[in-house]
């Protein structure tokens, strides 16, 4: 997959959530911590972004009723939860994680700047990025598209349920084919929903590649660097 020596991993709430309706499975958290200090191990600079909808998701509680920017907030916070539990799982597994947050909450994590990031890379901690961008109507796929320009990574890996991108929805149809790149402009053509379009946007105009894979392929992220793991990538 070429020289990749700095990336901005997302992962989705979702993905930390099992079988579990809601939280975080320990279990999970330690799989996807596991991957991040082997890969970190490896030299590679890792950035991490983690969205929270298996706590809440902003949108959906909008839909219900709640005042969106009141909903995205509570969102922000339950991507908190998820990046302090990943952190913590981190530090067992043997590995370095410093914890930053866009919204200020000193006792409980650094407030993200981009320079104070940088330098927990260099020092080849795990940057472990929550709360989003800091903001309401803003998805954690846009906020990893701009972690990832401000840290200036390589690419942007998003973990998803399949191992790529298909031509199709590889769920309801098996004879779906996996592609193995497209465009930006392919992608936001075809209205992908991989990520969103802000996160595209970011990503093209930054000329910063997109690799989908799944957090639960075979050798997980170090295999899908070293390439022997299927995925997909966009740019």
């Amino acid at each position: 997959m070429g020289s990749l020596t700095r990336i901005l991993v997302k992962i989705s709430g979702e993905a930390l959530a099992a079988e579990r309706s809601s939280g975080a499975d320990p279990g999970r958290v330690e799989m996807v911590a596991r991957q991040l200090v082997e890969v970190a191990g490896g030299g590679t600079r890792i950035g991490v972004v983690i969205g929270g909808g298996n706590f809440v998701r902003g949108r959906t509680a909008a839909g219900d009723g709640a005042d969106r920017v009141v909903a995205d907030q509570m969102g922000m916070l339950g991507t908190m939860i998820n990046s302090l539990a990943l952190a913590d799982m981190v530090g067992r597994l043997g590995g370095k994680a410093r914890v930053f947050s866009a919204i200020e909450m000193p006792r409980v994590a650094e407030t993200f700047t981009a320079r104070a990031a940088r330098a927990a890379l260099e020092a080849g901690d795990i940057a472990v990025c929550g709360g989003g961008t800091g903001n309401p109507f803003f998805t954690t796929d846009t906020a990893a598209a701009l972690r990832a320009v401000e840290l200036g990574c390589d690419a942007v890996f998003k973990a998803t349920k399949v191992d790529g991108i298909y031509d199709s929805d590889p769920v309801t149809n098996p004879d779906a084919k996996r592609l193995d790149a497209i465009t930006h402009e392919e992608a936001m053509a075809r209205d992908l929903k991989v990520m969103d379009m802000a996160a595209f946007a970011i990503t093209r105009d930054n000329r910063l590649p997109i690799i989908v894979f799944s957090l639960d392929a075979e050798g997980g992220i170090a295999a899908v660097l070293a390439g022997t793991a299927p995925s997909s990538r966009v740019g």
